[in-house]
Parts: structure tokens; C-alpha cells; sequence
């Protein structure tokens, strides 16, 4: 039987956020010590842990079938490989940041500036596309130190937090790209691993969905029901069952959890009593 090759980053937060999600898809995940190549005895996948620049070649190549990579290296890379799915970690921007005591934070301060990056094919297209002409240093490693040591007027790099660029006493100016983790696919999958990977999805989707909803329990009167549910956002239709007070129900829903707090006024107004959210941890639909 045929198994799915899947690369993913071999050491770092990617790594990490990547293990987590493959478990929460019921997939047994067992390698050793500086084990580079595991077999998953629960689900036709064969783990393979790269080094991250390597991973978009190796899927154009066909070494690999699929891979968890960042979407930010898929553009500098340049290649052309299908998204099969966002999968919401691992976000970050890919932005130019120049020294604090800089006043100028329009893009114009980067005509014919000097930047440091490890992204050039990024930066280039960025400058291109909105008619900047600067000389593009590439370096790999820590970029944020460039300006300081007189390498570099200004950097672009990766930024999650902001913290790096402000302990070395830079400042971001301006985003170039939004980035996360993806599941891309490489190309000409056989029919029987298309199926596999059609299976794969099914569970990443099913726990995705999971993350970002949770199940709402509350008490409301029982002629409040139809204005109540008007409020919610639900799948359906909410479940509704009878409570021992005469006149109340219990109401159960699923709800997006940015959306709670949205209605949480308009529930309470509506006379909705002991709301309760719990989490969930997979979800099919």
C-alpha cells in the first residue's frame, strides 16, 4: 500500500505547532532521538523532518508528497504548489523595519537604501511592483543586527511579535506579506495517495473547525426561544430540551468564538440565563 510522504519543518516552533496538529488528528507519532524519517503504524504517512528552506524543492522534486511550511517561504521560494489548506499557527508578516530614530516611515526612505535580507526575492517584487530602486544585501542568520554594524540603511525579515526588531532598536514600517502555516501538495499524487491525502484533510479540517467554535449551553424562557435563536449563529438549528422549571428550556448551540462576545449583550437582554462555553475538540460536519 502507498503512503503519503509529508515534510515538515525538523526542529523549531513550526515543528512543534506541526507534531501538535498531526495528533490531534489521531495519528501515532513515534521517532527517536535525531530520527529524520518515521513511519506512522496508525494511518498511511511516512514522516519526513527537513530543514525548512530545503522543503518547497523537495515537493516540486516529488521527494515529498505534502508538507507543513510556511506560506511566507512558498512565495520567496517562487514556486508554483497548490494550498490545500491554511492552517492558522505559525503567523507572521514579512516586513521592511528600519532604525527607530529614522523619521521617514514611508517606502520612499528605501530609495537607493541599502537592505539586509534573507528574503530577496520578497523585497524585489515588493520594490518592483511600487517603482523603488535600492541594493538588496543577502544574508542569512540575524538580520536585525545589519543596520547597527553599518551593513544595511533598513532590513526585511519575518516578524511575529515586534520584540526582536525592538530590542535591536528597529521599528516596522511596512508589511509586505501576511503569512501562516500551510498544507501544500506537490505535484502528479497517484489516484491511491490522493486518497489518503483526501483523508488527512478530512481530520486537519475536523480539528481545525474545532479551534475556532465552542459549544454554548443556556437556560431560556421558553417564549424567548425563536428571538434567541435569531441571535445565534449556529450549524442548523439548536438542540432544545425541556428543563424541570416549567416554562424554561436548555438551549445547545456551537458558536465562533470571536463571535461570543459579539452577541453575549444580546443573549442576556434576551433573558438567557447560566450561559455556559465549553471547548471542543473535534468537529465534522
Amino acid at each position: 500500500m502507498s503512503k503519503l510522504k509529508i515534510a515538515i519543518q525538523k526542529s523549531g516552533r513550526l515543528n512543534e505547532d506541526s507534531i501538535k496538529l498531526l495528533k490531534s488528528c489521531g495519528i501515532n507519532i513515534k521517532n527517536g532521538i535525531d530520527q529524520l524519517k518515521v513511519e506512522v503504524p496508525n494511518f498511511p504517512i511516512e514522516l519526513l523532518y527537513l530543514r525548512n528552506s530545503d522543503i518547497p524543492q523537495y515537493l516540486e522534486d516529488g521527494v515529498v508528497d505534502i508538507a507543513i511550511v510556511g506560506e511566507n517561504l512558498l512565495i520567496e521560494k517562487q514556486k508554483q504548489l497548490e494550498i490545500v489548506e491554511k492552517l492558522g499557527f505559525s503567523k507572521c508578516r514579512v516586513s521592511l523595519a528600519v532604525p527607530k530614530e529614522v523619521s521617514n516611515e514611508s517606502l520612499n526612505y528605501f530609495e537607493g537604501k541599502k537592505i539586509a535580507t534573507s528574503y530577496p526575492n520578497t523585497v524585489q517584487a515588493y520594490l518592483d511592483k511600487n517603482n523603488i530602486k535600492a541594493d538588496i544585501h543577502v544574508i542569512s542568520g540575524s538580520v536585525e543586527i545589519a543596520p547597527n554594524i553599518g551593513l544595511a540603511d533598513g532590513i526585511c525579515d519575518i516578524v511575529s511579535s515586534g520584540s526582536t526588531l525592538f530590542k535591536n532598536g528597529l521599528k516596522e514600517t511596512q508589511v509586505i506579506l501576511e503569512s501562516q502555516a500551510v498544507l501544500a501538495k506537490g505535484i502528479n499524487l497517484s489516484n491511491e495517495k490522493e486518497k489518503i491525502l483526501a483523508k488527512l484533510l478530512f481530520r486537519i479540517q475536523a480539528v481545525l473547525r474545532a479551534k475556532n467554535t465552542k459549544y454554548i449551553l443556556m437556560n431560556v424562557p421558553n417564549e424567548n426561544i425563536e428571538k434567541i435563536t435569531s441571535i445565534l449563529p449556529v450549524l442548523k438549528s439548536p438542540t432544545i430540551l425541556p428543563l424541570a422549571q416549567e416554562g424554561w428550556s436548555s438551549l445547545h448551540s456551537v458558536i465562533e468564538e470571536n463571535e461570543f462576545w459579539e452577541v453575549i449583550d444580546e443573549l442576556k437582554t434576551a433573558g438567557a440565563e447560566g450561559i455556559l462555553v465549553v471547548p471542543i475538540d473535534k468537529m465534522v460536519v
